[in-house]
């Protein structure tokens, strides 16, 4: 659809119990701390689709993992070790801080990444989701959020978001114009 210069949105998508979310924290930046998005989309019952955005984030390399432990009391130092490794998203693309809510965070480099992985949805809900300078360690500056479940299709049929009352097509509006997709 936007190819040919529409818009869509997804609102769900699959099986029931085939997607997952995790908003990805920094427990470092009190002020700003959500730094990311993981979307996942179970395409077969033992494939997943990870769609990874990153912002507010300093320039480099940086590796996704799936961790054995949704523990974060000591944020990602406590999930324990490495059950997936994802793969690696650069973080080269200059933040547009045209947008209100860019123009509160700190200036800093978005990434974007897909990938697809040999794991069932159910089998990572629970679990942490850590974005970090490292292919196999995490440190206290990296990122980490508790993947939770996700709507399937038709599960959500809300128009209006809850969390700032707009439309999600003025959600959506909102975010291409901050450069999230």
């Amino acid at each position: 659809m936007q190819n040919i210069g529409k818009d869509a949105i997804v609102r769900g998508t699959g099986e029931p119990n085939s997607a997952a979310v995790c908003i990805l924290e920094s427990f470092e930046d009190e002020k700003n701390p959500v730094k990311g998005l993981a979307r996942i989309v179970g395409v077969s019952p033992t494939r997943a689709l990870f769609d990874i955005t990153l912002n507010g984030l300093p320039k480099g390399k940086y590796y996704p993992s799936i961790r054995v432990s949704g523990d974060l009391s000591q944020g990602a130092v406590s999930t324990g070790p490495q059950l997936v490794e994802l793969g690696e998203i650069d973080v080269s693309a200059q933040l547009s801080t045209s947008d209100s809510f860019l123009a509160n965070q700190p200036k800093g480099f978005s990434g974007h990444a897909v990938f697809t992985k040999d794991v069932s949805i159910s089998d990572i809900i629970g679990r942490g989701l850590t974005v970090s300078k490292s292919r196999t360690a995490n440190y206290p500056d990296s990122l980490v959020g508790v993947i939770a479940r996700s709507a399937g299709i038709w599960e959500n049929l809300k128009s209006v978001c809850s969390c700032s009352g707009k439309t999600v097509w003025e959600e959506r509006s909102d975010a291409i114009s901050s450069g999230i997709h």
